[in-house]
């Protein structure tokens, strides 16, 4: 029986392969789906086929009933992921089939060392926005970031430096090209042109020492002699000496030599600790030690990171950009609230938000703490509108590291206004988004979207029942088509209900209910009333022992020393540093970081030197 044409397209349908993987949440089961093909697609015939025959494993003979295979998808036994192929369709007839196909087939046997390898693969990236606005400041003495101009990036993997993501578009390369322009033409209408220009204009060869100097830095790398020569023939063309060297600029600026990484060997492994670790272009020390080879080894790269990261200026907004993405800020900041409900509410509370997170970050990983207290901290760093929202004594000094009180019910990120404020809704909390957040954020564990054609709606909340926001999604969790994904998620966020839309507390959930319009119209009902109900704020993260919560604090220790946490903060530092989501074959480099990362009583500092000096961040380039 074919299975990649028979069931492979029914496991498909019913998500089991977003799950059953080692960012999903039933990981730790020992159904495990191949990796999909470079680009996303689907994995190679004979890799799908093997995996058909290993689901062997699964299938007891002569009891096709009581197999795994046949009740944990259909839901006829406890599954993580409810039932994900419906009763009576032609996919459990499918399912069906080839069970008791594999039924009368030999025990499947393991295959030892069967898993992908061969080392890193090249990927291509370009610059992000944020290291486009770096590197023309430090290249040009550019000020005005000019790629907030430029079309939105998407996030792909949690972070917009993604190689998957980062496709140019028409629009892209038309504000490529204007950026160019504008840029090269501010740069030598200034009247001070000497920190562009190495030596005067009527001086012999200036024109070509311009060139080599000027792309060296442009393109991370010296210019071959066919480059300065192409570049010398452009500049020849305008019979003055500052339009030559403007529209050589404004080549270069245009050239995938300076959007893209593209240099392989040690030049390339200069342009990506550069951006890595300062998000801008490499410094002359960093060039230097790529020409001198020392950027070859693993000691003269951690040479590097550690002067690099010793340069605090560079290297703490650099991770801020981290921060920043991982976190989502971007949603933050364009998050919108329900101005009755919420009148304090403005985007300069916002603002402290993002402060008060990035500054307890930063005193992590910067001042030598251990690193997991970002989830479990006993205090932070506030000013008096968060002290006040907070409900805590403001600090003496503005921004002042501030403990809480014994049996305070916040601590750490989870604790924090940014976070409870971006997993929340304009007029409500949202419990499934908080859910869904702690997963995919803090454990890196992907969770399903719903199945095509359900729907999401939840019952309307009426006068004659109404109801809270738990008592609400109990219909997830009641529909064995939605339940499968909800309880991994709806439960974690349970434990955040005391913790309103801004991240304020509350004793009582707030129910306001309009009038409909037949109700106004027959004036049975003209003004939203309003009701006070009891919180439940038990939650719980199914999968994790010892998970009961009812507060951010408790989940805040339990996350702290959870090794899945700790692995995920690997994991998101890995794929912001290489430019792409994990595979099989970087598992070394993964399980080597975090255990530096454990013996170094989680200093980040040291996660990030193991990630920056691995193989998978040096041999990215390699062709």
């Amino acid at each position: 029986m074919d299975f990649g044409t028979g069931l492979w397209p029914v496991l498909e349908r019913a998500q089991c392969r977003q799950c059953h993987s080692d960012n999903g949440v039933g990981s730790t089961t020992r159904l495990q789906f191949p990796e999909e093909a470079a680009g996303g697609g689907a994995p190679e015939a004979a890799v799908i086929a093997e995996f058909g025959r290993s689901l062997r494993r699964f299938v007891t003979a002569g009891q096709v009933e009581e197999s795994l295979l046949w009740k944990k998808p259909t839901g006829r036994m406890p599954h993580g992921g409810g039932e994900r192929i419906r009763k009576g369709t032609a996919d459990e007839t499918a399912l069906r089939a080839y069970v008791e196909y594999l039924a009368k087939q030999p025990e499947y046997v393991v295959k030892v060392g069967s898993g992908a390898g061969g080392g890193s693969r090249p990927v291509m990236r370009r610059l992000t926005h944020s290291q486009y606005n770096h590197t023309v400041r430090d290249l040009l003495g550019e000020e005005t970031r000019p790629a907030d101009q430029f079309p939105n990036e998407d996030f792909v993997n949690g972070f917009t430096n993604q190689a998957d993501g980062q496709s140019v578009s028409p629009l892209l390369a038309e504000a490529y090209s204007r950026a160019a322009e504008r840029l090269a033409r501010g740069a030598f209408a200034k009247g001070d042109t000497r920190k562009l220009l190495p030596c005067a204009a009527a001086e012999a060869g200036c024109a070509a020492r311009f060139i080599r100097e000027f792309g060296r830095r442009a393109f991370r790398r010296p210019l071959t002699e066919a480059e300065t020569a192409k570049y010398g023939r452009l500049f020849a063309r305008e019979p003055e000496f500052l339009k030559g060297a403007q529209i050589v600029v404004e080549t270069m600026l245009q050239s995938p030599h300076f959007l893209f990484h593209l240099e392989p060997g040690a030049y390339g492994v200069a342009s990506r600790l550069s951006y890595f670790l300062w998000d801008t272009m490499p410094d002359e020390a960093l060039l230097a030690a790529a020409g001198s080879g020392e950027l070859a080894t693993r000691a003269g790269i951690e040479k590097q990171v550690r002067r690099m990261l010793a340069v605090k200026e560079k290297a703490q907004p650099a991770f801020d950009e981290f921060l920043a993405q991982w976190l989502r800020f971007d949603r933050l900041r364009g998050a919108l609230r329900d101005r009755q409900r919420f009148p304090e509410f403005s985007p300069e509370l916002v603002g402290l938000m993002i402060e008060e997170t990035t500054r307890l970050f930063r005193e992590l990983a910067w001042g030598g703490g251990n690193f997991m207290e970002f989830f479990s901290a006993p205090y932070s760093y506030l000013v008096p509108e968060l002290a006040r929202l907070y409900g805590v004594d403001a600090p003496q000094e503005p921004w002042a590291k501030t403990a809480f009180p014994a049996g305070f019910p916040r601590a750490g990120i989870v604790g924090q206004a940014a976070f409870l404020t971006v997993t929340s809704k304009p007029a409500d909390t949202s419990p499934t988004e908080r859910g869904l957040f702690i997963r995919e954020h803090f454990l890196c564990q992907q969770v399903p979207p719903p199945p095509a054609g359900v729907s999401t709606t939840l019952p309307p909340v009426t006068d004659e029942k109404p109801v809270t926001q738990r008592q609400r999604l109990g219909v997830h969790l009641s529909n064995q088509v939605c339940a499968g994904c909800h309880t991994l998620v709806d439960p974690i966020g349970y434990g955040f209900e005391n913790f309103d839309a801004i991240g304020k507390f509350r004793e009582k959930e707030l129910i306001v209910i309009a009038p409909t319009f037949d109700e106004v119209k027959t004036k049975r009902k003209v003004k939203p009333t309003e009701y006070l109900l009891d919180i439940n704020p038990q939650g719980t993260v199914r999968g994790l022992a010892d998970s009961d919560f009812s507060n951010p604090a408790g989940l805040g220790r339990r996350l702290a020393v959870e090794p899945n946490c700790q692995k995920c903060v690997v994991k998101q530092v890995f794929r912001y540093a290489v430019g792409r989501h994990e595979r099989a074959e970087d598992n070394a480099v993964i399980d080597a970081a975090l255990e530096r990362f454990r013996r170094s009583q989680f200093q980040f500092g040291e996660l990030i030197m193991a990630l920056a000096s691995s193989e998978a961040f040096r041999g990215e380039g390699k062709n």
